[in-house]
């Protein structure tokens, strides 16, 4: 999503190759996520990108109507509390829920959940259409894209770069490096360094329940960050929530991860696990602070970063992708980049001293 989304806001004004490691875009974190788009979802700092992008998402038909439920227990009702009033600050929609308002939303949910926040905007996200959306905007204005073309080097050239892989080579003026998990290898192969970037696994489960789900069940989310679940198609998604350190490569999940998050569910609901249908892994990168990088290395002139945007970077793609686009042009701001504070996300951010 970042390298098409990102080339599709230059294109229109400049010559842009999208160079793709893997068979076939979005491969990786995009086609495994279960995205949705949540006002408070990222933290504080995030939201300005989050809330920027909803117009465009809803405009184009890429979010269908869900809601979410940040459910706690006694212990958390002033967590749940300071959580609906950091946020509705900052301008997102959420409403304090008793134990009658999430018993309605939740059916068998288990008596000890007893307060929540409920985000009446939240929506899921239809990633491959976004995705392809991105990618078909960019075809047409003029991107080339290469596929199986894994960069094993990268030099300078005169004022520029020589690009090189297995079967091919190109030579551009700037590289923005979009890589997700490999973000921190990339930037090292054109001699900048790195920035921290760690890849985290998340673990998805899709099950059959008894009952089974209903389609207008929310997102719901442990306000302790724990656990989440939606339906599918009248099956059931469920993580649990899990950051994991990994290294870049073909994210699988691991069979104790998947007893977590089966474990975690059955302790917020009475509902049963029928049957564990499919499960997959992903990889989600963050900076040391986890906010996103965007921006022009410090000290590698033609080197920039759209990297690091961890597990809010297919609902922020498309206010991240303009302000990106922008910065690396040098285009001016416009109505969906306006309000964003673009040094929030600069790479300088990290420089020594």
């Amino acid at each position: 999503m970042a390298g098409a989304s990102l080339a599709a806001e230059c294109a229109p004004h400049a010559r842009v190759l999208l160079v793709e490691a893997e068979d076939t875009p979005g491969y990786h974190t995009t086609g495994r996520s279960a995205a949705f788009w949540e006002e408070t979802y990222g933290g504080p700092a995030v939201v300005p990108l989050t809330m920027a992008s909803g117009r465009f998402l809803r405009e184009g038909g890429f979010l269908s109507p869900r809601g979410a439920l940040n459910l706690g227990q006694a212990v958390d009702s002033e967590k749940v509390e300071a959580f609906v009033e950091t946020f509705s600050a900052l301008g997102a929609t959420l409403h304090l829920q008793g134990r009658a308002a999430l018993e309605a939303r939740i059916p068998g949910l288990r008596p000890e959940w007893v307060v929540g926040a409920w985000e009446p905007a939240c929506a899921d996200i239809d990633v491959a259409g976004l995705h392809q959306h991105y990618l078909a905007a960019s075809k047409r204005t003029g991107t080339v894209l290469r596929v199986r073309a894994r960069v094993d080097q990268i030099e300078r050239e005169g004022g520029g770069w020589r690009i090189a892989w297995a079967s091919g080579e190109a030579r551009a003026g700037v590289i923005a490096n979009a890589a997700g998990a490999w973000a921190d290898e990339l930037a090292q192969r054109a001699g900048a360094a790195p920035l921290g970037i760690q890849p985290l696994r998340r673990t998805i489960v899709q099950a059959r329940t008894d009952p089974a789900p209903s389609d207008d069940l929310p997102l719901t989310l442990g306000i302790n960050e724990d656990f989440y679940f939606k339906p599918q198609g009248g099956r059931l998604w469920l993580s649990p929530h899990d950051e994991i350190p990994d290294v870049a490569g073909d994210a699988a999940p691991e069979e104790l991860d998947v007893a977590v998050a089966i474990d975690r569910f059955e302790h917020v609901v009475d509902w049963k696990i029928t049957a564990v249908e499919r499960r997959w892994a992903g990889l989600r990168s963050f900076a040391p602070d986890r906010l996103p990088v965007y921006g022009f290395d410090t000290v590698v002139p033609g080197l920039f970063w759209f990297a690091g945007q961890g597990g809010f970077g297919i609902q922020t793609a498309p206010a991240a992708a303009r302000l990106a686009a922008q910065l690396l042009l040098g285009l001016p701001r416009d109505g969906l980049t306006a309000e964003i504070d673009a040094k929030a996300y600069s790479p300088a951010r990290f420089a020594a001293g």
